[in-house]
């Protein structure tokens, strides 16, 4: 399985998950909704300043992706609660009379031969428009959404997006923007990765990868292996291993001035493990800063734990118990790869980059404070 890695693609500021007044506008409403290999999620907001105003939300697992690793397509089951998860959706646009969205799909249906299927029954069903997006708009959204946590001192930035079917990382250079521009040259990205004409400083990407290996696929090809430890040690090698291509890999990174960040339920499950939360609370997680050690702390818990004890750990629960040790994989192999002092763990993600993209596009928000 080869990462890929096309061409070239945008950039935005951070969220205000604080409700929004009652009966907003709906002419001032946008949606943007995330159908990946696990989940469906959704988020309906107005745009408030430089930020946006969360109205109404949706959140759930359809294991999309189940059995796809085996067959290359997209099982009836899963379409099934795909659908039924849409069509609740869809009842919530049509309620607060949402006009302006961007609903798309990943890895999952980029890799099913029958994607195209489930992108009619969609419509047939509940009259939503399904965008599977390619790879680097992915990236390039992902990044968009972690902008405000990216320190002034960063230097080196590497952001992470770990999905259910795939995993992207985009490598920025800022040691030529000046301290303060950083944040705002990451998003002024939504002019494309190879931006030269910018008359800005700008944030050069030095490369990006697309892994077509996520917490279900990378457990998926590693489930016929029964001790925990050994599937967890093997996960996390063979994700190193679809590395080899990534430029930056084969550098030795000074811990001084390089950053990640980190976005996916991975990151915020292990800031969540961290700080002993008893139930998540993401005004604590989001933009928390955690070391190579701290998460490597948090890992070694979870080993010790094994699938039971991770089952009853109430931050991790029945249904992400194995998926957090493949996502875990992902991570540790990263880390062993770029230590850090500085991973900035993100609750946001590809719903929020389409929110900004949508609303900058429209000239809603106003200038940011970057």
């Amino acid at each position: 399985m080869t990462p890929r890695r096309p061409k070239g693609a945008g950039a935005f500021p951070k969220p205000v998950e604080s409700p929004a007044p009652k009966t907003p506008n709906p002419d001032e409403l946008y949606a943007a909704l995330d159908l990946g290999t696990n989940s469906c999620r959704m988020l309906i907001a107005q745009p408030k300043g430089s930020q946006f105003h969360v109205v109404d939300s949706f959140s759930k697992s359809v294991q999309l992706g189940s059995g796809l690793e085996r067959s290359g397509r997209l099982s009836r089951a899963s379409m099934g609660r795909t659908v039924q998860a849409m069509r609740i959706c869809g009842q919530k646009l049509r309620r607060h009379k949402v006009t302006r969205m961007r609903l798309v799909a990943t890895e999952a249906c980029r890799r099913a031969k029958n994607a195209r299927d489930l992108v009619k029954f969609v419509k047939r069903e509940t009259g939503l428009t399904l965008d599977i997006i390619e790879p680097e708009e992915e990236a390039r959204l992902a990044v968009i959404s972690c902008a405000p946590l990216v320190s002034t001192k960063t230097e080196q930035l590497l952001v992470v997006d770990i999905g259910g079917g795939s995993t992207e990382l985009v490598w920025i250079d800022l040691s030529t923007v000046p301290n303060h521009d950083r944040p705002r040259a990451i998003m002024r990205l939504h002019a494309g990765f190879h931006n030269a004409d910018s008359p800005f400083p700008v944030a050069r990407v030095v490369d990006w990868i697309s892994v077509p290996l996520g917490v279900a696929t990378l457990r998926d090809q590693f489930n016929d292996v029964e001790d925990d430890a050994a599937r967890y040690a093997l996960m996390s090698w063979f994700f190193e291993e679809n590395l080899a291509d990534f430029a930056p890999y084969k550098d030795v990174q000074a811990r001084e001035g390089f950053q990640i960040v980190g976005t996916s339920g991975t990151v915020t499950t292990v800031a969540a493990s961290h700080l002993g939360l008893k139930r998540y609370d993401r005004t604590k997680v989001d933009g928390l800063r955690m070391t190579s050690d701290q998460i490597d702390t948090v890992i070694n818990r979870y080993l010790e734990l094994g699938p039971e004890g991770r089952r009853r750990d109430p931050r991790i629960g029945q249904d992400r118990q194995a998926l957090i040790m493949s996502g875990a994989a992902i991570l540790q192999a990263l880390l062993r790869s770029w230590p850090t002092d500085r991973l900035s763990v993100a609750d946001r993600g590809l719903r929020e980059g389409l929110l900004y993209a949508q609303m900058s596009a429209d000239g809603v928000l106003e200038d940011g404070p970057f």
